[in-house]
Parts: structure tokens; sequence; C-alpha cells
């Protein structure tokens, strides 16, 4: 690998089954952050993971509580003089419905270099991959401090992170922050995002009756809550180019640059890649730069699901007396949730009053800078790591902590995620590689010995 590093490639070889068995134990508890009946797995997850934290000599590990589910925190101070970096994952999971994969989801199955499981790649594995960055570098004195801050709310948008991070902010006084939690565009090109959008999710309900009504008998009279709430929905946004119709929405976007754009494009995207890997038949727009800024620098409103009626195989011709949609909007940089809800809900009031704009969560976006002696750090160990340089990029997801950390740690935030659009993210048959892990292994080393020194 380097002259500088003569065993780093034994050492990530050495590793391989050891990491692999680890992330087996980890992807089969199933760390369901968003259903309660999941509570004792995230417990059980946490417990494993200060495990793993103790047995890298993490010594100073521990299951710390929260208002909800707990944190899984550690601390390397080796020597005072030396600068910190604060290590930050998370280990809850999105659910995972059997019958849109492929195998079972909490079980752990290794095709080769291909591993596949619900948290292989978000976020078990880099979590993981990060960790043996970690022990290499101490075991081979590269001067750094490390910390680690593995929260269990993020899928569920961190709703305890900011109340447990404000009261020990001064436990956690670092120098930096590394977050391996990001999506490349492309294999071939790695991608180091400085900017995440936000999220706000609400639902409407609108109920009409108390019970399921014949549409012979009342089709006609009767209110349709279903229809309704199409129709509200459809005067929100234009469903065929994205665009949100509510008056106020985009006052406080603020455009991405020419030169941003032009970065967003260098990240390798092309529209057909990006269709085959998220398996789309069709996309809003044929031109590459509009969607890319749709997908990584502006506002989004987006429909979940509408439920209500009957979903049943055939049409049973009743009219339902309740129905209710999900929704989210994506917010970007100067956007803020709490004014964008008022502006949705007083914009439905106006529709029709009868609906019901129940607020869900919100998490605000987040836009470091991708200039400077950290972001050049990301850059060289890309390069080092995978022999291209990176693209800066905006991702489209949220990650509700950064917010956080940006404001109690008051240290840059760097993303060196490890992800790749084929991993399916969030979606089934959820898979990671021993490509991406060993490079994030180099990469990371790299990383280290570099901000060791700034």
């Amino acid at each position: 690998m380097s002259e500088k590093y003569p065993n780093l490639d034994s050492y990530v070889e050495s590793v391989r089954d050891e990491f692999e068995q680890k992330l087996a134990q980890f992807v089969e508890i199933p760390t369901v952050s968003m259903q309660s009946e999941h509570a004792e797995d995230i417990e059980r997850g946490a417990d494993l993971a200060v495990e793993y934290l103790k047995a890298a000599g993490i010594e100073d590990a521990e299951k710390a509580k929260t208002e909800g589910y707990p944190c899984v925190v550690g601390h390397l101070i080796r020597d005072k003089s030396y600068k910190t970096v604060t290590i930050y994952n998370h280990l809850d999971v999105q659910p995972a419905d059997r019958q849109e994969w492929n195998r079972e989801p909490f079980k752990f199955y290794k095709d080769g270099d291909r591993y596949e499981g619900r948290g292989t790649t978000d976020d078990k594995g880099p979590a993981l991959t990060a960790l043996y960055a970690v022990k290499y570098a101490v075991d081979n004195d590269i001067p750094l401090n490390f910390r680690f801050l593995w929260e269990l709310e993020e899928e569920i948008g961190s709703p305890n992170f900011d109340s447990f991070l404000k009261a020990r902010a001064e436990e956690f006084k670092t120098d930096s922050v590394l977050i391996s939690d990001t999506i490349w565009i492309s294999r071939g090109k790695p991608a180091v995002p400085y900017g995440l959008r936000g999220l706000l999710s609400f639902t409407l309900t609108l109920e009409t009756g108390t019970k399921d009504v014949h549409s012979g008998l009342t089709g006609g009279a009767a209110r349709n809550p279903i229809g309704e709430l199409c129709q509200v929905i459809s005067e929100c946004y234009n469903a065929r180019t994205g665009e949100v119709k509510i008056p106020g929405f985009y006052d406080d976007v603020v455009k991405a640059s020419k030169e941003q754009v032009g970065s967003f494009l260098e990240s390798g995207f092309s529209i057909s890649n990006f269709m085959k890997a998220h398996e789309l038949k069709s996309v809003r727009f044929d031109d590459p730069a509009t969607i890319v800024k749709s997908i990584m620098s502006l506002p989004t409103f987006e429909v979940h699901g509408i439920v209500g009626g009957y979903s049943g195989q055939g049409v049973k011709t009743i009219i339902s007396p309740r129905a209710e949609a999900k929704i989210s909007v994506r917010l970007v940089n100067n956007m803020n949730g709490e004014k964008t809800f008022g502006l949705i809900k007083e914009f439905i009031n106006t529709l029709n009053p009868d609906v019901k704009v129940n607020y869900q969560v919100s998490s605000p976006p987040f836009l470091g800078q991708f200039e400077g002696p950290y972001a050049e750090a990301a850059r060289d160990a890309m390069k080092f790591a995978f022999g291209t340089n990176p693209a800066f990029v905006r991702e489209g997801g949220t990650i509700g902590s950064c917010t956080s950390m940006q404001n109690y740690l008051k240290a840059p935030l760097v993303f060196l995620g490890l992800s790749l659009p084929e991993h399916s993210y969030h979606g089934p048959n959820e898979n990671y590689d021993w490509q991406q892990a060993s490079g994030g292994m180099k990469m990371f080393t790299r990383y280290f010995d570099t901000i060791s020194q700034l």
C-alpha cells in the first residue's frame, strides 16, 4: 500500500474473517428503532457494541442512557497532547419486510465478497470498518486520540440525541468528528458529502363518517376521504415534476452555484446508472444537472402512503369513513422545519379545513465546508485508498444528529462514507462488500494519520 504503512495490506487481510464474524453477529440483532417490539433487541445490540469497543482496546466504553434508546460511547485518550477525533455511527436500522427480500433480512449471508442483511451498509458495516482502522492506528502509533459515539435512534430522527449530547458536551470535547453514514453516487468515483438535507414528516387525516358505507346507496352524496386527500395533495405539489405549489415554500432556499453543481456531476452520476441502481423504470427529468440538483440541493415533497378503504383483491364498492396520507419534506440549507410545517398547515387549511395536519418529526439540514485542511485530508484519504480523487457533493438523506454535534462540539464534521447505490440503502436485500470495507480501513487509516499532524 505505501512505505509509510508497510503492513497495512496484510493487516486488512488478516482481520477479514473476524470482521465478517462480527458483522454477522451485529446484523442478526434486529435493532429496529422504529418498532417498539424491538426494544430488547436495541439493548442487546448496544451491549454487543460495547463488547466490540472493549475488544478493540477502548476499555472506557459504556452503554449510556438517554431519555429513549441508549447511545454507545467510548474514549481512548492516549496522550493529552494528541488531537482527538470523534467517530459517529448509528447502529439502529430500518424495518424489513420479509416478503420484499430474497432471504431473511436479519440473517447474515456471505456470497464471495458480498454481505447481505439489514444493517450491513446502513450503518453497522461502516461502523466496524472504522473500528478496525482505529485498532490499526493505535497499534502503529499514529498520534491521535479517539472517541466513539454510536447512536441507536438515528432512523427515527434522533429525538433524544440533542439533550444527551448537550448534557455531556464537555466529555466529548474534540478537534473533529468523522461520520461514515453516507453514499457514493458511483462505485468508480468516491464522494465526500459536505451537506445533508433535513427532514420534516407529517400525516394528513380526514374523517367523514363512522363506518364503511355502500357506494350504491350513498355514492354521490357521501364524502370520500380518500379522494379528498388525493385532491389536497395534488394542490400541494405537481407529482410529475415535483414542484411544490405551497406559497412561500421556496422563499428561504439558496440555489446551488454553478461550481457546486459541477462538483455534483463529477461524482460519476449518470441517469442510466442511477435508474439501474435504484431499479427505477423512469425518472422525472432527462437532464443530469436537473436530477443531481433535485436529489442534492433542492427540497422535496413526497407522499409515502395513503391508508384507508379496501385494499384486498378485486374491488369492494364501499366508501371508507377515514383516510390518512403519510408525507415528508426534505429540507435544504436555510430552511426551517417549524416554519415550513406552518406554511403547509396553513395552505391545507385553506384547501380543506376538515383535514387534520399532524406533525411527526423534524430534523434540520446541515451544510459544512468543502475546503480547508479536513476537507483536504478527506480528499487525500479517498484517493490513497481508492485511487481516485473524490467529488464533493451534497447528500439527499438526513442525519439528524449532525446539527447537535455542530452546535455542542463546535468542531468540523467530515463525512467519509462507503455505501454505494447498489447496496440498497433502506431497501430490500441491503448489502455491503469487502471492496468497500477493505478500502475503507485503508482510507480511515490515512485520514487518521493526516489529521494527527494538523
